[in-house]
């Protein structure tokens, strides 16, 4: 087994979401590399100078910016915990002081207007595909990443209460999701619609396509880009957040929803867009 594939499997044992997994991954492999552009052999274990070395790299040459270099700083961290679990190396080359500070933005996320995703929202309606129709009311109304969507079997939604179970949000927790009756109409008739799938019968998800029993987020970022360049499912989760607020839920009730973790991600929404920023600096 490769150190990568060793590395891999440390990261699912401990419980770490596929997303992450993937990010973590390739990080690591772009140090490797760097690594061994630089030095013209592999990387064996990490020292802290050759992290630091990197680092720059990432800000002089790349032009990287803090959070992305950031986000692999956390994950040279976490392969420096593998390394170190697995009796490779023993010391901790790189601390949290190392992470470069970031001011938290003023602007809000989102991106996109209420006006830009009806309509968006409007044209899969007019495609006819009740599955994709289904698919972007749910993720424009509930707040969810695309991952708890799609992971959605057919006992966790209750069509009588509106209720829908999230059974691994991120960080593994559970919550219940409220859907209102835009995504409830939606649902219901794209159900009816559902068993024209030929693997409807024997999977557990409710979204599936035509060959796989659980539809793949690879083939949603096709379908969005089919109707917006500029709407994806994660703008989606955005708006939802910045419309919640703007039409009166409280700031818990939108970090229960959207599955936020800390409060302070939720408070982001409550302040105007970039755009509205750029509007109120030209007043002065």
């Amino acid at each position: 087994m490769s150190r990568v594939d060793a590395f891999f499997t440390y990261l699912k044992a401990n419980g770490k979401s596929q997303n992450t997994i993937k990010g973590y991954v390739l990080d690591i492999n772009q140090y490797f590399k760097w690594f061994e552009e630089s030095f013209g052999q592999e990387c064996a274990v990490l020292y802290r100078q050759n992290v630091l070395d990197y680092v720059s790299y990432l800000k002089n040459i790349k032009l990287n910016n803090a959070k992305t270099i950031n986000h692999k700083l956390s994950s040279l961290r976490s392969y420096n915990d593998f390394l170190i679990s697995s009796g490779i190396q023993n010391d901790a080359v790189i601390q949290k002081t190392d992470m470069i500070k970031v001011q938290t933005e003023y602007a809000s996320p989102t991106q996109v207007t209420e006006l830009e995703v009806k309509q968006f929202i409007q044209k899969v309606l007019e495609s006819k595909n009740k599955r994709n129709y289904a698919i972007v009311t749910l993720l424009a109304y509930t707040g969810m990443r695309i991952s708890e969507a799609l992971s959605i079997w057919l006992s966790d939604f209750n069509l009588q209460t509106g209720e829908c179970i999230i059974r691994n949000g991120k960080g593994e927790k559970q919550r219940t999701v409220l859907m209102n009756t835009k995504i409830i109409n939606a649902l219901r008739d794209y159900l009816k619609d559902r068993n024209r799938y030929s693997v409807a019968e024997n999977s557990k998800f409710l979204f599936v396509s035509k060959k796989n029993d659980n539809l793949n987020r690879t083939v949603v970022n096709r379908i969005f880009q089919q109707y917006s360049p500029k709407i994806t499912p994660h703008q989606l989760r955005h708006f939802f957040c910045t419309n919640a607020i703007e039409k009166g839920l409280s700031i818990h009730e939108v970090a229960n929803q959207a599955g936020h973790s800390n409060i302070n991600t939720t408070l982001l929404y409550t302040n105007p867009d970039k755009a509205k920023l750029k509007r109120k600096m030209e007043l002065l």
